[in-house]
This record gives C-alpha cells, sequence and structure tokens, in this order.
C-alpha cells in the first residue's frame, strides 16, 4: 500500500473510531467534505499543516497516522528512510514536503 493510501485508511480508521462524519472532521480542519474523502481513499495528500490539524482533532498524535500493524526495529526504519531519501533526492517539490513534515514533528 502507498503512503497516500496508508495515510488516508488511518485518518478514516481514527476518525471513525472517534465518532466523527466527514462532514464533521472536515468542519473541525477546515477543509471540504470533498477533500477529506480524497485524502481517505488516498487520491490526495493533506498537506502538512492539514495533517497536524486532523491529528490534533482526532486527539492523536501526527506519527500514529504512519503507524501500520508492522513492527520494524529503528534500524530497518532508518534504511527505509535513507532509501526514500536517495529517491526522492532530486524532486525538490517532495524534498520540500518531506522538510515541513519533519518540521512538524517536533
Amino acid at each position: 500500500m502507498d503512503i497516500k493510501k496508508t495515510v488516508g485508511k488511518r485518518i478514516q480508521d481514527f476518525r471513525k473510531s472517534k465518532g466523527f462524519t466527514q462532514e464533521k472532521l472536515a468542519e473541525v480542519v477546515g477543509i471540504d467534505t470533498i477533500s477529506l474523502s480524497k485524502i481517505e481513499t488516498g487520491r490526495n495528500y493533506p498537506t502538512a499543516e492539514n495533517l497536524t490539524k486532523i491529528a490534533h482533532s482526532l486527539n492523536i498524535e501526527e506519527y500514529e497516522l504512519f503507524v501500520t500493524d508492522c513492527v520494524k526495529s529503528n534500524s530497518e526504519l532508518l534504511d527505509e528512510i535513507k532509501d526514500g531519501l536517495e529517491k526522492i533526492k532530486k524532486d525538490n517539490k517532495k524534498l520540500h514536503v518531506l522538510a515541513a513534515v519533519i518540521r512538524n514533528l517536533g
């Protein structure tokens, strides 16, 4: 599953577990329902700002939207990050998005 679909599915799962409708979560975050639907289905990725708002609205930490049932060691995760960076190092747009996500983690 790609990252957009993973994050979207996690948002949807948390939203449902917290008893939010798409309409309510979209309203709280400040986006329209169609945008939230596209995020949840993995067609669009939320901005770093909206990702933070979604996590805050669902009373979770941002990282929880990226964690799946698969448990990996820190070493394995770092290797994945290094591989991912190598793949996108020449893609200016993706690097800026990644940098924004990392800045918002702190």
